[in-house]
């Protein structure tokens, strides 16, 4: 029995002490995300492609995660009439939240459309949780889905401020296959021509929110296309005309070889590391 007794405290005492050690890592942890990344309220919200869903963000929102950014990762559906419904919690302490966006109907072309299904998930969580300020993340038509919302709802009191907004494989102004997308860019980075959703978004230049720092992420397959495979690289930096009157900064890079591919942009560790960098690296 006295053995028993022994052995029996030997393992309850080996699991507190693991339990101390595991405690210390984690607080070591949060102490050393909080001195690499802002330690913010401030909510980031990622929109994916035509045709695609939430999980084409989960790449990108798991390694913001890994690398100590955030610890809340919920989701936001989007049924076909445009009603939001949220998926998980996000408490009143949490720090970087991410939420990601899902269009039931990912195949919508009506930009319009679009831009009000994004402004419904961006109203309705501030009226959730109250918050102030927002960053914004598109992938291919998510960024037209932010952009016709910024567009048709200027400057809403409705909205949180706009603080910070990452642009992947935009197409701005067509795709490939479309005479306009390729078109010359002049020295301010107004294309020589343009398609008529290009010449609604120029009203941005006017109306786009002020004090905001922008990234655009374009892909180059160097395969001679000038492309990532499906958007012309001057109809990704076709961005800079529309917001540079208005914008705080804005910054492009664009992403090389094969993982330059449209489709691979949002699961590529480059991107991640731009992302994180550019959103919540102090």
């Amino acid at each position: 029995m006295h053995g028993f007794l022994l052995k029996k405290w030997r393992w309850l005492l080996t699991v507190l002490v693991l339990a101390v050690i595991g405690g210390g890592f984690c607080w070591w942890q949060r102490a050393q995300a909080a001195q690499q990344f802002v330690q913010s309220k401030t909510p980031t919200f990622f929109f994916h492609g035509y045709g695609s869903s939430r999980h084409a963000e989960e790449h990108m929102a798991n390694a913001a995660k890994r690398a100590g950014v955030t610890n809340t990762i919920i989701w936001a559906n989007v049924d076909r009439t445009g009603k939001v419904t949220f998926h998980g919690q996000i408490k009143d302490n949490a720090i970087n939240p991410i939420i990601e966006v899902n269009y039931e109907n990912p195949r919508e072309t009506n930009y319009h459309t679009d831009g009000q299904w994004a402004f419904n998930v961006l109203k309705t969580a501030k009226q959730k949780w109250g918050f102030k300020k927002m960053n914004l993340v598109g992938h291919s038509m998510g960024n037209m889905d932010i952009m016709y919302c910024l567009l048709d709802h200027p400057n809403s009191k409705q909205l949180p401020k706009l603080q910070k907004q990452v642009d992947i494989a935009g197409h701005f102004n067509g795709l490939n296959g479309q005479d306009q997308a390729s078109s010359k860019l002049n020295a301010a980075g107004k294309p020589a021509e343009t398609d008529r959703f290009y010449r609604e978004l120029t009203k941005l230049r006017t109306t786009y929110p002020t004090g905001v720092k922008i990234l655009n992420i374009y892909g180059n397959l160097q395969d001679g296309s000038n492309s990532d495979g499906t958007v012309p690289n001057n109809s990704s930096k076709s961005l800079r005309y529309l917001v540079s009157p208005v914008a705080k900064s804005y910054t492009e890079h664009e992403i090389k070889g094969p993982r330059a591919q449209h489709s691979k942009l949002h699961s590529n560790s480059q991107v991640d590391s731009l992302l994180i960098n550019f959103l919540w690296r102090k």
